[in-house]
């Protein structure tokens, strides 16, 4: 095919070679040259560089959640320290305290679905570290540390607590006494913390007598051979009125052997069962006219021996009609706070076992006090029948004489 090639066509391929060498001509000059094109961003004369972005993070950094927050203050003692996580695993949490005496306490608590919680509450006045760990997602184990102090109570914003029996063997017939130095106004919230439990186990409850004294006793007189735990876990935990409990205190102890005394103010004879066996029967004399011996059931709380008898002890000044000079006795078993005794009564073994004519102690003679003192323990039992004077709630370990349903309404739950 034949190409018409025009002037016009000539003129325009000519131009274009032009423009092609003109820009060969300047590409190839020297920096020198007034007539140098850059690369937009970079300064005439200098090199290149290629910039490697930084890479962004594909790790979420993990999230420390306290209770209570780092660097609080004045927090309350009844607060429930905990630790948890997020975007991460908590794999520790060691929470610690300097006492007021300077030493390093630490805190005790469990691990549970990812959540650290204390087992006590906390100290008045004290600071407190937690230390930390957990794994994050990349399975790295990062740490931190938090700290917190609590607000400071005085001793008349704290509740002290003390647990009885601490310790040792006692009677079937022992209650646990809880007693307190203050006035407890929020029973409730204390009753949620003092825990009775025993092996085997025995229904129970407990009774406040008072602000400031609880007892907890079984259904039923203990079962020889149990093993008792108390746990008053009273420490920081709120008592109403703007108080707190002082410290937790936990008690074990262990249930002997069944002693009971069956005291019969009409036949004047005391029978003593072992073991649900009758051992021996001792003549007795009980309180006479007027001095009447309570009938109810009874407690062993304290163990003498040569203990002087005083007047003075059940209300008697010197002068009185009845009034007695100090007396020692051999041997002596305390029942009731209001001064009843089992003791050992040499003046009246004539009497005994055909008359009263105490002050309302069971007195016997000296051998049989001996003897029986040899028997029973702390906690053992005195059922006394004879009398219109009853036992009184309150004097002495008095809980067997309200029946079961009257003892379980004296709970605050």
């Amino acid at each position: 095919m034949r190409v018409k090639v025009t002037i016009r066509s000539v003129r325009l391929a000519f131009v274009a070679v032009l423009a092609v060498v003109g820009l060969a001509t300047v590409t190839a000059c020297t920096s020198d040259s007034p007539a140098t094109v850059g690369v937009a961003g970079v300064k005439p004369g200098t090199s290149t560089q290629t910039v490697t972005p930084t890479p962004t993070p594909t790790t979420t950094p993990v999230t420390w959640i306290t209770t209570p927050r780092s660097g609080a203050k004045g927090v309350q003692v009844d607060t429930r320290v905990s630790a948890k996580t997020e975007n991460g695993t908590l794999t520790k949490a060691a929470l610690s305290y300097v006492s007021k005496k300077g030493e390093k306490v630490s805190v005790d608590g469990w691990l549970e679905s990812g959540t650290w919680t204390a087992s006590d509450l906390l100290e008045p006045g004290v600071k407190y570290t937690f230390d930390l760990a957990a794994t994050n997602e990349d399975g790295e184990t990062k740490r931190t540390k938090r700290s917190f102090t609590t607000a400071d109570l005085t001793l008349d914003d704290q509740i002290w607590t003390k647990v009885y029996p601490d310790g040792g063997t006692v009677g079937i017939g022992m209650p646990v006494i809880v007693t307190f130095d203050l006035p407890v106004v929020d029973k409730a919230t204390f009753e949620k913390h003092m825990k009775v439990t025993s092996t085997p186990k025995q229904t129970g409850s407990w009774y406040w007598l008072s602000d400031r004294e609880a007892h907890w006793r079984p259904k039923q007189y203990w079962k020889p051979g149990t093993q008792v735990h108390v746990e008053a876990n009273l420490n920081g935990v709120p008592a109403g009125g703007g108080r707190w409990g002082e410290q937790s205190v936990v008690s074990d102890f262990t249930i002997g052997r069944s002693v009971v005394a069956k005291v019969n103010l009409d036949t004047h004879l005391m029978d003593v069962y072992i073991s649900g066996q009758k051992t021996r029967t001792i003549p007795i004399s009980g309180g006479r006219p007027g001095w009447e011996t309570r009938s109810g059931i009874k407690v062993i709380m304290e163990k003498f021996t040569n203990f002087t008898m005083k007047a003075e002890s059940i209300g008697l000044k010197e002068g009185d009609k009845d009034y007695y000079e100090d007396v020692k006795v051999k041997r002596a078993l305390r029942i009731t706070h209001s001064g009843e005794f089992l003791h050992s009564a040499p003046w009246s073994v004539a009497q005994q076992g055909n008359d009263n004519v105490s002050h309302g102690c069971t007195g016997m003679s000296d051998a049989n006090s001996i003897w029986l003192y040899d028997q029973m323990r702390i906690g053992d039992v005195v059922e006394t029948v004879g009398s219109n004077k009853p036992m009184t709630l309150g004097n002495g370990y008095a809980d067997w004489n309200l029946s079961w349903t009257a003892w379980q309404g004296g709970s605050a739950l």
